[in-house]
């Protein structure tokens, strides 16, 4: 089985310099991400692909494995190098250890809870909750985490905005709100806000918020810093369902993100090269204030 993977692997990475077209979704993933790179004046100097098994199951002479894909590139543009990472699980199956098929596991990145909020601020209007948001700290928890949960929080099916949210709270933004979720944005381990954990509140949140976490909408992503959020409405119908956080630049000063979901890291911020991604996908760029 190890063997069968490890070949697995091997052809994968080969679809990186496949000179031929193919219907492959391996391929097909792999000509996105170079599409996404060219258009930035980007190339993958090296490749690097490792798997660790997650669940294995004997079914009479079949064997179904669980496996989680762990992805490096390495990409240069303009003569600087930065190193991008995802991982994606995937489910194999295999006959006396010779592969037979090989497809992603596709998780949805919509969310059943309740997405609409009410914006309620304290009784004082102007309090704000006054807080210098440190930027690096969230950037450093945003590096440590983006692959593996912090166990001090629930992970959820969808953690995108759960992961974002813990974010912005090691940055310092400070919680309010409790105990009624439908308001202002907090956490206290049993119980969470519906912004603290459902991509399309949290949009809303720092769309609106007056007091605590505040942020403003710009206009363009490279008006955003490192710490900032931008939401994703990839289907373009109004609800956003994805968040990520900007953790560094590009050679042209574009931003790249990361996120949970689909774990990723240094990750071009259109998404263009993303099995979610659609022509009509609409972007919200947040650039969080200090208050």
């Amino acid at each position: 089985m190890i063997e069968a993977l490890q070949r697995l692997f091997e052809t994968r990475m080969e679809q990186f310099v496949a000179k031929h077209k193919n219907t492959d979704e391996a391929f097909m993933k792999a000509e996105k991400k170079l599409e996404s790179l060219h258009k930035r004046s980007a190339e993958i100097v090296k490749i690097k692909a490792t798997g660790n098994i997650m669940e294995s199951v004997n079914e009479e002479e079949f064997q179904r494995v669980k496996y989680l894909a762990h992805y490096q590139y390495l990409i240069k543009q303009k003569g600087s190098l930065y190193l991008e990472e995802e991982t994606e699980e995937r489910a194999a199956k295999l006959f006396k250890g010779s592969l037979i098929s090989d497809e992603e596991i596709v998780q949805t990145v919509h969310q059943d809870l309740p997405v609409e909020i009410t914006i309620r601020e304290n009784e004082d209007g102007d309090e704000r909750l006054s807080f210098e948001y440190n930027r690096l700290k969230a950037v450093q928890y945003a590096e440590r985490w983006w692959n593996s949960p912090n166990p001090a929080y629930k992970k959820f099916e969808n953690n995108c905005t759960n992961y974002i949210s813990q974010c912005l709270s090691a940055g310092g933004a400070p919680m309010r709100g409790q105990p009624n979720r439908g308001s202002g944005w907090w956490y206290n381990h049993t119980h969470w806000s519906y912004s603290w954990a459902v991509a399309h509140s949290l949009r809303l949140y720092l769309n609106h918020s007056q007091a605590g976490l505040r942020a403003k909408e710009v206009s363009s992503p490279d008006q955003l810093l490192l710490g900032d959020v931008i939401c994703y409405d990839f289907e373009g119908d109004g609800r956003f369902n994805h968040n990520t956080i900007v953790t560094g630049k590009d050679a042209y000063g574009m931003p790249l993100v990361n996120a949970n979901t689909y774990n990723s890291r240094m990750r071009y911020w259109a998404y263009e090269d993303s099995s979610a991604y659609t022509p009509n996908i609409k972007y919200k760029f947040f650039t969080i204030i200090d208050g």
